[in-house]
């Protein structure tokens, strides 16, 4: 039987312990949040709830989901998390099975495409160049301009640039098309990178905030990030909808609450189902040959 070393004991239990912390860091903050929202008013705003609930009471959670301003922007943020997905993940796909090709002029045009990585225009020339294409007040403002990213193509590329010569040219032989050789051979084999990259996008497609406040005249246009950014961190309480009565009865840090965990909850939930694949896929793609 193989004996451990001492230094090999000492690093397992070091990093077993860091990441045990940093589990906490993370979980303790949403229990927090969670314990809040279900708490009364004098509980929550005399900072006495750690993470259990005091006073217990959903009422928290029914003004949120009768407050039509929230479950709109909720709507907005399911809408442009799937089609932003599906749009850039289209855009990407293609791009990096091209590119993963050897031809004339494809390393200039990756070089082109990282420079644009490291190098924007700026906050006010994509503002103007968005809103001279009409994408102002337009829901297409979130899906658009985001629908490329470099990072994520060179992710997919080096993902097909591992999968085997043969089998292409094998279904080229056999009379498939390139997209057919792209849908039947390629998509199928880089599941892991594809989930990865998908969930990069989801991410950052409904945790982004800056775009609806930028360019949306009307806060019913706003997805649910940029309206938790306007009650939460600004503090317009014009949008939280509440009566007086309910104002009177409730605490305005036990909705917030409530809202932020909601707003976070579709991601924690989507996160189990793709993980199998999330160090697998950031690991070959990082692959290069």
């Amino acid at each position: 039987m193989r004996r451990t070393s001492l230094s090999r004991k000492i690093f397992v239990v070091c990093n077993t312990a860091f990441l045990i912390i940093m589990a906490l860091l993370c979980i303790l903050p949403l229990v927090n949040l969670f314990a809040i929202s279900l708490s009364g008013k004098a509980a929550a705003n005399s900072g006495a709830v750690t993470f259990w609930p005091v006073d217990f009471t959903l009422m928290a959670y029914e003004k949120t989901f009768n407050n039509n301003n929230f479950i709109r922007s909720i709507l907005i943020s399911v809408a442009r998390t799937a089609l932003g997905t599906f749009v850039s993940m289209f855009v990407i796909t293609t791009a990096g099975y091209a590119l993963s090709k050897d031809f004339r002029g494809r390393t200039p045009l990756m070089w082109f495409f990282v420079f644009t990585m490291l190098f924007g225009g700026g906050l006010i020339p994509s503002y103007l160049v968005n809103t001279s294409l009409g994408l102002k007040n337009n829901f297409l403002v979130y899906i658009i301009p985001g629908a490329f990213s470099c990072y994520n193509l060179i992710l997919i590329m080096n993902f097909f640039k591992s999968i085997p010569k043969a089998l292409e040219e094998a279904a080229l032989i056999d009379g498939a098309s390139f997209f057919t050789v792209l849908w039947r051979i390629f998509l199928p084999l880089s599941k892991a990178g594809l989930a990865t990259v998908a969930l990069f996008i989801m991410v950052g497609n409904w945790n982004e905030w800056f775009t609806g406040i930028l360019y949306m005249s009307d806060t019913k246009n706003y997805p649910l990030a940029s309206f938790l950014q306007v009650i939460v961190v600004q503090g317009n309480q014009q949008d939280l909808a509440l009566d007086p009565t309910s104002a009177a009865a409730m605490s305005e840090r036990t909705i917030k609450a409530a809202q932020v965990f909601i707003g976070a909850l579709p991601i924690l939930l989507v996160y189990p189902f793709l993980q199998k694949y999330f160090v697998t896929g950031l690991v070959m793609g990082a692959v290069k040959e």
